[in-house]
């Protein structure tokens, strides 16, 4: 389907995957696989695609407020590289994002997020599980926030940044850096931070528990 610029997508899943991909187009291919015990079951995770001008909406959410884990939807989505994905929820399960360089907003309950080749405004958030970024790279006018409640936040940036503000909080856990931060870290909350250059964009690293990481090439 057409997704113009200033046209959204969002995505709303019970179980199971959200796999983003970009790439250089200007449509958007949406692909629902849906798993059940039976071929009756798959009344209970029905699809539905909601398009205005202005947003297109993907709801694959149990029946009922289901959350049977023999249930599962897989959603993969192959989008512009500068789209807009307004939200992405998965209740549990995973997300995946991989050469997108555009505006996101996503949220895991239960289960892990990865990034690749990322750039742009990305807002990852995940309550159980660890978020692990990859050949990042920092932009002006973009922001990366990456948070967990319970799991490890791990940043690898593509390169050294000249211009960024980078702060990492880590309420009951550890923070390691090859960027040099000033630290709060003897009692309480580990807090680090550093402005590079302009200190633009913003990296922003939270968990409550865990271990937070940020690496850079030498």
């Amino acid at each position: 389907m057409a997704l113009p610029a200033g046209r959204t997508l969002s995505v709303a899943v019970t179980i199971g995957a959200i796999r983003v991909q970009g790439e250089s187009r200007t449509d958007a291919i949406i692909e629902v696989t849906r798993t059940a015990p039976t071929i009756e079951g798959l009344a209970r995770i029905p699809v539905t695609i909601d398009q205005v001008a202005a947003a297109v909406r993907v709801t694959a959410l149990q029946a009922d407020g289901g959350t049977d884990a023999a249930y599962v939807t897989d959603v993969t989505l192959r989008v512009p590289r500068t789209a807009v994905l307004q939200s992405l929820r998965v209740m549990e399960g995973r997300l995946a994002v991989t050469a997108f360089a555009g505006t996101m907003t996503a949220e895991v309950m239960r289960g892990p997020i990865t990034a690749t080749d990322v750039e742009g405004t990305l807002r990852l958030e995940t309550s159980i599980g660890d978020i692990v970024a990859t050949r990042v790279r920092v932009k002006s006018g973009g922001l990366i926030r990456l948070r967990t409640f319970n799991g490890d936040v791990r940043l690898s940036l593509a390169d050294r940044p000249r211009d960024a503000r980078v702060m990492a909080l880590a309420l009951n856990g550890t923070i390691a850096s090859d960027i040099p931060l000033t630290m709060k870290d003897t009692w309480g909350p580990r807090w680090g931070e550093a402005t590079l250059g302009s200190g633009d964009p913003v990296v922003s690293l939270d968990v409550v528990t865990g271990r937070i990481e940020i690496r850079v090439p030498r």
